[in-house]
């Protein structure tokens, strides 16, 4: 039998080397790819993927059966995969650093951070009261793995959560339900995947029924925001955001949302921690294992994403 070939990010490691079975690719879909990739069967794209990776790789992939990421959002492959390659997403891998994020930002914000690190830079004694988290009432938009884990950190800060899922269910609202809980949530916080539903679901609509004073924590995708409904609440100094995503992303130097007030914002950096590249190869070792085995894998992507 012919060595099976599997091709991962060209920076990371198997845990234990791979399988005996398996020839190991590396590669990026920057450059030149390595010789042998029509032979790929099993395929962990790197995580902050180009818009054109698959343009650029599925025509490389004739034999291709298995796509693996190591992101918590399928949108750029779900759908548009040839027929017979079944995906499966990284779910269990970005929990707890996105978690941590939002928490941060949270924080940060509440307790003005940045306005104390301006005022470090300049030497001044800038004491104030700042507002607190504890006793707040949060939204948490989406309730996988993510959403669990932001939920348990928000909790144990004493803010009052409730969650909400694509439909309701005994532990969480439906989106339906949004209308009428956002007037009373002090914080909102995004972590929805991206698809035809959530895409554009923060509108004007939606930004006008959160009560004075809340708070966007938008730790999803940027377009689940409808950006210029985002910066004219944020101009109007109405509610605040910590945003970790835009639309556009990168956000081009001129953009407005550099300067709108009220907003703290980080380059997309959730998820990337030191703890990320082990996990997501502990991930992908259990799946190609299951694999190699003939078992069935975990966090399958079907149907409508």
């Amino acid at each position: 039998m012919p060595p099976v070939s599997v091709m991962i990010p060209a920076a990371f490691e198997l845990p234990g080397g791979p399988p005996p079975e398996v020839r190991l690719l590396r590669w990026d879909c920057r450059g030149e790819p390595p010789a042998g990739i029509e032979d790929v069967q099993f395929w962990t794209p790197m995580m902050l993927a180009p818009p054109d990776l698959l343009a650029t790789a599925l025509p490389r992939l004739p034999r291709l059966e298995v796509v693996q990421l190591i992101s918590a959002g399928a949108d750029l492959y779900a759908g548009k995969l040839p027929p017979g390659v079944r995906l499966y997403d990284g779910r269990g891998v970005h929990g707890g650093s996105t978690a941590e994020w939002v928490l941060t930002g949270l924080l940060a914000a509440i307790r003005e951070l940045p306005r104390l690190t301006l005022a470090q830079q300049d030497r001044r004694w800038d004491y104030a009261m700042t507002g607190e988290l504890a006793g707040r009432r949060a939204l948490v938009v989406g309730a996988g793995d993510v959403g669990e884990q932001v939920a348990r950190r928000l909790r144990a800060f004493d803010v009052d959560v409730a969650m909400v899922a694509r439909t309701a269910r005994h532990d969480a609202a439906g989106v339906a339900d949004l209308p009428a809980l956002l007037p009373d949530a002090d914080i909102v916080v995004l972590v929805v995947p991206l698809t035809d539903q959530t895409r554009g679901m923060v509108d004007a609509a939606f930004l006008a029924r959160m009560k004075d004073g809340a708070i966007l924590v938008n730790g999803a995708r940027g377009p689940v925001v409808v950006t210029d409904a985002l910066v004219a609440e944020l101009a109007s100094k109405r509610i605040t955001a910590v945003l970790d995503v835009t639309d556009p992303e990168p956000l081009p130097p001129d953009h407005p949302l550099w300067t709108v007030p009220g907003l703290l914002l980080t380059p997309h950096v959730a998820a990337s921690v030191t703890g990320f590249p082990a996990r997501a190869m502990r991930l992908v070792r259990r799946q190609l294992d299951r694999w190699l085995g003939g078992e069935p894998l975990d966090n399958e992507v079907t149907g409508a994403y």
